[in-house]
């Protein structure tokens, strides 16, 4: 590459160490998304969680390598502006060409915001906008394939479609399925075919998704001008041959496999964006900045939804301000009521009857980030040193920080400066929605609450503080946790049966007569401190009184400890073909 006349040598060989740098992330994060396929084939559940949960250690882990090197280069503390801006520019240069553009920029951000004081966050030193379209980029292999079933029929089509993926295990019995793939179709459309235009195409991602114990396939069909978005989740039967076990053919359906409540995809991409705008043209509803992080890439993720944010700032009047609900003991929480998040912080004092520092809350907050979240577990958005604009604070939300987190608050002229703050999806505290509900919806939310504590239990987390003001109601009706200070693995606690009483008197006394040691649990207290003489008590009696018995609790601890691995399905069993279909159980 020739060097522009003015152009300082150092630039050239920082953004060059720059671009190595990402280069080398994004070839050791693609290796461990391919081999994704090889771990589904050989059901190697327990490699899948280790896999899923090394690979968000990656980002980090390449930014500070890059860090180190121009430090230890080019002495990075001491290189004047110019070469910093020349180093920008030459590293545009170097993006024409590249498939990932978007995620290089974000890379370059991570090093120089390490390197540079917060002053120098601006467009002349790091990518406040992307400089790089990321349209019509040729990625091989193509970021989809089209099948034309006007040409070689309809199931046979399909066949294709699914055999173009290639597992090394075959299917238990794929004529079946595919007859059911028909049959659900058919029926989702009403019972009758639309006539079949001249541009009649099935465009699927020419890479699977893997999750848990599942693949995806995720793709389209193109009538003409209407467009029909599917995913086909393909699983192990019993005997470890494949199958088809539904169809999800409705937008919010599909959505749900997307949401940030649950893992990561490990998807095979030459090119990140071609799979965001395929994903984008299903589901037009769909953040951008959640659909990168699903994706596996979190801080792309990030970074889009920053200037989301800063672009929603520009386009709105309403304020910062406390979040609606009980005040927490840990975490201080406030939102804009015009967008749908709320922003969450440590307080720099802890209340004394939660036996937790900031560091353990922090760590509490990466577990879950690195856990299967099996859709009950709202995932975080991680930020540091967020400037915000002061005057869209309001007075009560700016005197609670700085007495709440003044460590984490600096006040810089007209902005608000957050030096470590989370941001969640935002959701009506359960409790919240408890009061206003009507008996069904109540009704409704109670089963789904059990539900939600059962199915975080076979994932191996006990949510320790089950409060219903610490869980909330999604969107899409789900009910989801979201306080970790106190969650804890299963497998860590002690499950025990309150001892009988000596004495009458020791019964009635307002501290326990047995020894408690710090994760001993005891699950005939639940109902005491979550469950009033209500009707939320009945219907949570009803459905789930086994959750006051330890048995419950220890049984699913030795399922864990055996090394079972459960499946965790996105979507209702109904939808499963073996319950539409009796014939296609195995």
């Amino acid at each position: 590459m020739l060097i522009p006349t003015g152009q300082h040598p150092k630039a050239l060989a920082i953004a060059q160490a720059l671009i190595e740098g990402f280069d080398r992330h994004y070839t050791i994060f693609r290796e461990v998304s391919r081999a994704a396929k090889e771990r589904f084939e050989a059901a190697d559940w327990h490699t899948v969680q280790r896999a899923s949960k090394e690979r968000i250690r990656f980002y980090d882990e390449r930014v500070d390598e890059c860090v180190a090197r121009l430090h230890d280069e080019f002495h990075a503390d001491w290189l004047d502006d110019d070469i910093w801006q020349q180093a920008k520019l030459l590293f545009i240069g170097m993006l024409v060409n590249h498939k990932q553009p978007e995620l290089a920029e974000t890379f370059f951000n991570s090093v120089c915001c390490k390197i540079l004081h917060r002053n120098y966050f601006h467009n002349d030193f790091i990518f406040v906008r992307p400089a790089v379209s990321t349209e019509y980029i040729e990625s091989d292999p193509p970021t989809y394939r089209s099948y034309y079933p006007r040409l070689g029929g309809f199931v046979p089509t399909l066949k294709r479609v699914i055999g173009d993926f290639g597992w090394k295990i075959g299917f238990a019995d794929l004529d079946r399925d595919v007859g059911h793939l028909v049959a659900a179709v058919r029926e989702h459309l009403g019972g009758s075919w639309p006539e079949p235009e001249v541009n009649f195409q099935i465009q699927v991602l020419s890479s699977a998704f893997y999750r848990n114990k599942a693949a995806y396939i995720i793709g389209k069909a193109v009538n003409g001008s209407q467009e029909f978005p599917f995913a086909i989740p393909v699983l192990h039967d019993e005997a470890g041959r494949l199958r088809l076990d539904t169809i999800l053919l409705e937008p919010a359906r599909i959505a749900v496999l997307f949401s940030l409540n649950r893992a990561y995809f490990m998807v095979d991409m030459a090119s990140p964006s071609g799979y965001v705008g395929f994903l984008r043209s299903m589901l037009p509803f769909k953040p951008k900045a959640e659909l990168y992080t699903m994706l596996g890439l979190a801080k792309q993720g990030k970074t889009v939804f920053y200037r989301d944010l800063m672009h929603h700032l520009r386009h709105s009047r309403d304020d910062f301000m406390v979040a609606p609900g009980i005040r927490g003991l840990v975490m201080l929480v406030f939102t804009l009521p015009s967008f749908p998040y709320v922003f969450k912080l440590i307080k720099d004092e802890i209340a004394p009857t939660k036996d937790v520092t900031k560091e353990i809350v922090r760590d509490k907050y990466l577990l879950v980030k690195q856990h299967d979240r099996v859709g009950r577990m709202a995932d975080t958005l991680e930020f540091s040193n967020v400037a915000l604009p002061k005057q869209r604070f309001t007075e009560e939300l700016l005197d609670e920080l700085r007495r709440l987190a003044p460590s984490l608050l600096e006040e810089d002229g007209d902005e608000v400066v957050i030096r470590h703050l989370y941001i969640e999806r935002r959701m009506e505290p359960l409790n919240l929605f408890l009061n206003r509900a009507t008996p069904e919806q109540l009704e409704r939310a109670v089963i789904d609450y059990g539900n939600a504590i059962r199915e975080l239990a076979t994932a191996n987390i006990f949510p320790g503080d089950m409060l219903f003001k610490n869980f909330g109601i999604t969107r899409y009706g789900r009910v989801v946790f979201y306080d970790y200070d106190e969650i804890e693995y299963m497998t860590d606690c002690n499950f025990r049966e309150i001892p009988e009483a000596p004495t009458p008197e020791m019964e009635m006394a307002s501290e326990p007569w047995y020894p408690v040691a710090r994760n001993d649990v005891f699950p005939e207290e639940f109902a005491r401190f979550l469950l009033g003489p209500t009707e939320i008590r009945r219907v949570f009696l009803q459905h789930h009184r086994d959750l006051l018995d330890a048995r419950f609790w220890r049984a699913r601890q030795e399922r864990i400890r055996g090394g079972h691995v459960e499946d965790f399905f996105p979507y209702p069993a109904e939808l499963r073909f073996a319950a539409r279909f009796p014939a296609a159980k195995t």
